[in-house]
């Protein structure tokens, strides 16, 4: 049972939700186009590889981006596996959201090769991605595991992006964000009963 308080405290879950993702989908698409229509060179605040005077690229990366190509690319996957990422909880979706940039900035600055810089989002594509797949096999629910599997279907492709491959693209943070993931999935797994009583 509930005390019938908190629902008004919490207001529309719905809107609380899409505020969330929109503030941190504006603030990374925001940075990066400030960066690159001045041409800033924020990249300089990106990942560099066992570099300890650019540390800040650990956290910093998500938000810098090397063309819009590259911006939109992320921004679309972040809205999609983001929204789902955010039940039930929103602080779930925060906690992931953390877990994916630690993970991905640490995997580029430990495994990353010398003189690369790792900028963008997608290790934090790959986090959700990781998180969404997994926590189907954790939670065995049956919204848990068609999300999952729907991810699967739309998405499944990624999965090779955490192995090494194109030049350019940085499977580092892809593997550490994934990694990050599937961690979260294991650590937020949530029981049947829990889930109903969120999403009421």
């Amino acid at each position: 049972m509930r005390v019938s308080g908190d629902q008004s405290k919490e207001g529309s879950p719905i809107k609380l939700r899409v505020l969330v993702l929109a503030f941190f989908v504006a603030s990374i698409a925001l940075m990066s186009t400030v960066d690159l229509v001045f041409s800033l060179g924020w990249r300089r605040f990106g990942v560099f590889p066992r570099d300890f005077g650019h540390l800040e690229g650990v956290i910093m990366a998500p938000w810098l981006h090397g063309s819009f190509s590259h911006l939109f690319a992320n921004i679309g996957a972040l809205v999609v596996l983001g929204w789902f990422c955010l039940w039930p909880r929103i602080s779930g979706f925060l906690l992931v959201t953390l877990a994916a940039i630690f993970g991905a900035g640490l995997a580029a600055w430990l495994l990353g090769g010398r003189q690369t810089v790792h900028i963008g989002a997608s290790g934090v594509v790959f986090g959700y991605f990781g998180f969404l797949v997994l926590r189907g096999w954790y939670e065995r629910t049956f919204s848990a595991i068609a999300v999952s599997f729907g991810v699967l279907f739309f998405y499944g492709g990624m999965v090779f992006g955490v192995l090494p491959g194109e030049a350019g693209i940085s499977w580092q943070s892809h593997f550490g964000g994934f990694v990050a993931g599937i961690v979260m999935a294991r650590l937020l797994r949530t029981t049947s009963a829990e889930n109903r009583l969120a999403e009421e």
